[in-house]
């Protein structure tokens, strides 16, 4: 049984007529003829009556049609439901974010998305990066701003932007005395007590990284699942942090570490990362495209256009 068959049998109820019924779909009388009779086969019973001037529905004809009818409204409605999607007037989209990075990059994308696309229902994830990238390669986000490296197989990504890495420490830390602005040599911190974020966040691998780099393995004195509580502890003498530049508090707030740039301008790339597939839904690809726009209308650098000298810890 075919969706055509279907509608070829409502038509000819509708009109009690083949010659009218075929006129109306648009194809020869012996066609529609063949097809009904082929259906009835099928079914193992007869759906009209033929006489010479009329067609008349039989009993098994009238609960036919009566269930054909919904059938073919439900695809009329499902069709109408997948054009909206397709055409981003209705949909969902589940974003996933780090809480650090979606506090600053989010409130600068959602609104702009919503702007542009009002009937596509937003949800927000903010968790791990080790739980973004499983959630995002499972389907449970469609999307996820986050942090190379991804360490996910199954995950793909669009580079956004770099972010330079600053170093955090105390108003009275010698380094910030002695020459503050000036780039610190991160070798030069081999004995400093540092503060870290706790495992399954990217940024602590960011930050290892740098230390490693620079020929040493730092003294961990404290973790935390929080930028915002390191920063306050950096800024009362517990220890330093590596911090990125956007995560950077204003001087006017209460326990505001001192920020001094690192030698080699190191930096991390954001990036928005889904499952690899063939086929990218629309939906994502409007997400990316805002994200894009209202990143580079803010004045962010951007990938495309981040050129400039300095290394990256990816």
């Amino acid at each position: 049984m075919e969706l055509r068959q279907l509608n070829y049998a409502v038509k000819i109820a509708a009109e009690k007529h083949f010659s009218r019924a075929a006129e109306k779909l648009h194809i020869a009388q012996p066609s529609l003829s063949q097809q009904l009779s082929k259906l009835e086969k099928e079914l193992g019973v007869l759906l009209f009556q033929r006489s010479t001037n009329s067609v008349e529905l039989t009993y098994a004809g009238e609960v036919f049609m009566e269930r054909a009818q919904a059938i073919l409204d439900q695809v009329n409605q499902l069709t109408r439901e997948m054009e909206d999607i397709s055409q981003l007037k209705k949909g969902r989209l589940v974003v996933g974010s780090l809480p650090i990075t979606g506090a600053h990059m989010l409130p600068r994308v959602l609104p702009a998305f919503r702007r542009s696309y009002p009937g596509i229902e937003l949800t927000l994830v903010e968790d791990t990066t080790a739980r973004l990238e499983k959630f995002t390669s499972s389907g449970q986000t469609d999307i996820a701003i986050l942090t190379l490296p991804i360490e996910d197989p199954a995950l793909d990504y669009t580079p956004l932007l770099r972010e330079e890495l600053w170093l955090a420490v105390p108003h009275d830390h010698p380094l910030n005395l002695r020459n503050p602005g000036t780039p610190v040599d991160i070798a030069q911190l081999r004995n400093e007590p540092f503060i870290l974020l706790k495992m399954g966040q990217a940024f602590r691998k960011i930050s290892l990284e740098l230390c490693r780099q620079a020929g040493f393995e730092p003294t961990i004195v404290f973790e935390s699942s929080n930028i915002e509580t390191i920063q306050s502890l950096v800024a009362t003498g517990m220890g330093i942090a590596f911090i990125p530049s956007m995560i950077a508090r204003d001087a006017s707030i209460p326990y505001t570490p001192a920020y001094l740039p690192l030698k080699g301008l190191p930096h991390r790339t954001l990036v928005l990362a889904y499952r690899k597939s063939r086929y990218r839904s629309r939906t994502v690809q409007a997400f990316l495209d805002v994200t894009m726009e209202a990143l580079r209308e803010e004045g962010l650098p951007l990938i495309e256009s981040a050129e400039g000298p300095g290394h990256s810890i990816d």
